[in-house]
């Protein structure tokens, strides 16, 4: 059995999105158990409206819910020990589940799973990993959002987690890797993505195909299966792709209903507006993977509806299931085992900043 963590207090709509979301998931994996944290008041009346979840989950109520304009220090300060979104969390850390997923708060999250789970013992950040939707089929991107700026090193720890995520979801044994650049010639770009280029180019790891740098179109063609950039060029290309799939939807909606003729050429054609709109919807890739730390935390979109929220912890499951953990482990310690001054210089780079 599969055990999964739930903050069921966390996005825009909370347990009347997490609760349905958790049936949805109990049907299609029945090798899945769940532990619901929140409030009595709100999530029981939830949870009478599916008898059988019963069977399948257990719940725990928690005084205090993270609000999603909590700042994380406020999150911290006020919901350490005794929040949904802590009590969560820490199930992973005792064991009590094996991955822990909330659409609430991502700052407030993020440093909560820091704080609780720890990074791993080469990872000097973590990473917001995301699925997404290309014309192949999907892509990881990271990071989006979690550590705004990067060094040649931090960037090589996310092709390394990107690495292990993409082997778990996609089932490839080597995937393809690309830095996000300004231009594939090996002279542009900023210096610490040449650096993170020539370092992945030497060591030649097993485990991934270092395909050189990409540019910002490669993302949606799907050139490779893992994007690598830093936080801030990330998180903004995640946001325009979402923004521009809902102008594009937009268009399509105006066009459609402008005349007579579009009208009935919408009824011919309505199967593959169907499909296209499938593509395009964020929801069906909804999830981003807290990567880096010591267990799995799975971040849903706040808005997501409850199909939404369902592939976040279908997310999470896979992650547990491919042993997500543990291949990144093994990826790390052959890079670090390959190159024995990456991790020394990375060391006397820390000690000399904490000395200035």
């Amino acid at each position: 059995m599969i055990r999964i963590s739930i903050d069921a207090m966390g996005g825009d709509h909370g347990p009347s999105v997490v609760i349905p979301a958790l049936m949805t998931v109990a049907i299609r994996r029945p090798d899945i158990r769940f532990v619901v944290y929140g409030r009595e008041d709100v999530v029981r009346p939830e949870l009478a409206k599916f008898p059988k979840l019963g069977e399948v989950s257990e719940f725990v109520h928690c005084e205090v819910a993270v609000r999603m304009d909590d700042k994380p220090s406020q999150a911290l300060r006020h919901g350490r020990w005794k929040s949904s979104m802590w009590k969560a969390v820490e199930a992973v850390k005792s064991g009590g589940a094996q991955a822990c997923i909330s659409a609430g708060n991502t700052g407030a999250l993020m440093a909560m799973s820091k704080f609780c789970l720890r990074t791993m013992a080469t990872i000097e950040r973590p990473a917001i990993a995301a699925l997404w939707p290309t014309t192949r089929g999907e892509s990881v991107v990271l990071d989006v959002g979690a550590t705004i700026g990067a060094d040649a090193h931090q960037l090589i720890d996310f092709a390394i987690l990107g690495t292990g995520m993409a082997r778990s979801v996609f089932g490839v044994e080597r995937p393809s890797v690309g830095l996000l650049n300004v231009g594939v010639e090996e002279i542009k770009g900023q210096e610490e993505v040449k650096e993170a280029g020539r370092m992945l180019r030497e060591a030649n790891l097993a485990s991934m195909n270092y395909r050189g740098f990409v540019e910002g179109d490669d993302i949606g063609k799907g050139t490779v299966d893992v994007v690598v950039t830093e936080g801030f060029a990330g998180n903004i290309a995640l946001k325009t792709a979402e923004g521009t799939a809902r102008q594009i939807a937009g268009y399509l909606r105006a066009a459609m209903s402008r005349t007579l003729m579009a009208k009935i050429g919408y009824v011919f054609a309505k199967g593959a507006f169907d499909r296209l709109r499938e593509k395009m919807d964020v929801g069906r890739s909804n999830g981003g993977v807290f990567l880096g730390l010591n267990g799995i935390v799975v971040k849903s979109h706040g808005g997501a509806d409850s199909d939404g929220f369902a592939a976040a912890i279908e997310l999470g499951y896979d992650m547990v299931r491919n042993n997500l953990l543990d291949r990144i482990e093994a990826d790390l310690d052959l890079f670090h085992a390959r190159n024995p001054t990456a991790q020394a210089n990375r060391k006397s780079g820390v000690a000399a900043d904490a000395e200035e």
